[in-house]
């Protein structure tokens, strides 16, 4: 048990240390780039330092597989320098037992990211999004919530909101729609409910639409009027409404599954947010499978020479799981294949090839 916890926790210690270098030197490089993207003349120093402190957790959430997997090579080289790997065994402890810590180690590791970082990031995440908007001076335009599809647009002389109880899946065609135009003052000017609203070049085409005028002082329903179509000028596009729903980065993990309700109820495709929270879910056996792939490599002794060819070669291992992960994660996204087999088959499969190599390195 003594041995186990040593093990456990210099992996511990080594992957903090590697995480501690690795976000010194983003965060340098996260400097520079929103230098290079706000003018400085209008945003000091001081606050690009810090837009770049809020954007670094979630840059570096992106690569901590690698950061566990360097983590694990450190450790085992470390360990096979020292000998201690050559103790253990002449104790009659098998490579396989030895690794229990480190591998148990990661995945606790890894439920504890999910558990806890991923709530902090998602929530550092959402504040650099709102400084960001607000430094380019845009903002978010569509909401959603249990009572169906929220959407804003208009300019500072007039402000209109577009209420829909479902969409399709890029929140160009609208059913069961409301428009609300307010003025500068949020004074009510009009309301227009119609059974359609399709987005088209610069406007809204409205069918089945009933106008009611706010900015007279006769009663409105007695004014309001009828049309088979009607047109509302806008000036949002396709793009804009689909990238203001937001990455399933920013939504706290514990949050997905009712927004993934909701987003499917308002009528849309939550199929990328199913694949991040899976991708989520199976994080702990993907460290599991960076420790063990790294072990495969490393779990000698330096006595046999080639030490740093086979660092290179675990390097590299450990690039292609991370590399065949995100292309699953990709394909999945894009419904090439099942969302459950896009994010559980890599990291299954890497675990079950690595413990193969190492039961033949060490016991064939």
């Amino acid at each position: 048990m003594t041995l186990h916890l040593y093990f456990a926790r210099k992996f511990l210690l080594t992957f903090g240390g590697i995480v501690v270098g690795f976000a010194a030197f983003m965060w340098l490089v996260e400097l520079l780039e929103h230098i290079r993207r706000f003018d400085s003349s209008t945003v000091g120093f001081g606050f690009l330092a810090y837009m770049a402190l809020l954007h670094l957790p979630e840059v570096l959430y992106q690569i901590l597989s690698l950061v566990v997997l360097l983590a694990a090579i450190a450790l085992f080289v470390g360990l096979a320098r020292t000998s201690e790997l050559v103790i253990a065994r002449a104790t009659g402890r098998s490579a396989l037992r030895s690794l229990m810590a480190p591998v148990l180690a990661a995945a606790l590791l890894g439920s504890g990211i999910v558990a806890i970082g991923n709530p902090l990031v998602a929530a550092l995440s959402r504040e650099y999004r709102t400084e960001e908007n607000r430094l380019r001076g845009s903002e978010r335009i569509v909401s959603v919530s249990r009572e169906g599809l929220w959407l804003r647009q208009g300019s500072d002389a007039r402000q209109t909101a577009i209420h829909a109880e479902t969409a399709n899946l890029d929140g160009t065609h609208l059913f069961g729609v409301s428009f609300f135009g307010f003025d500068r003052s949020d004074v009510p000017l009009f309301r227009i409910d119609a059974a359609e609203a399709e987005l088209s070049d610069g406007a809204w085409i409205l069918r089945d639409a009933k106008r009611w005028d706010f900015t007279t002082a006769s009663n409105p329903e007695a004014t309001a009027r009828r049309s088979p179509t009607l047109f509302v000028d806008t000036d949002l596009t396709r793009d804009q409404i689909r990238d203001s729903f937001g990455t399933p980065s920013a939504i706290p993990i514990w949050d997905l599954p009712p927004f993934i309700d909701r987003l499917e109820t308002a009528g849309f495709s939550a199929r990328s947010h199913r694949v991040w929270y899976q991708s989520e879910l199976a994080k702990p056996l993907g460290f599991v499978a960076m420790v063990l792939m790294g072990a495969v490599f490393t779990l000698r002794h330096t006595r046999l020479g080639n030490t740093g060819l086979m660092v290179l070669f675990a390097v590299l291992a450990g690039f292609a799981v991370h590399f065949t992960a995100n292309l699953a994660q990709v394909m999945g996204d894009s419904g090439q294949i099942p969302v459950m087999a896009a994010i559980w088959t890599p990291p299954v499969a890497a675990i079950l090839i690595a413990l193969g190599l190492l039961l033949h390195f060490e016991d064939g």
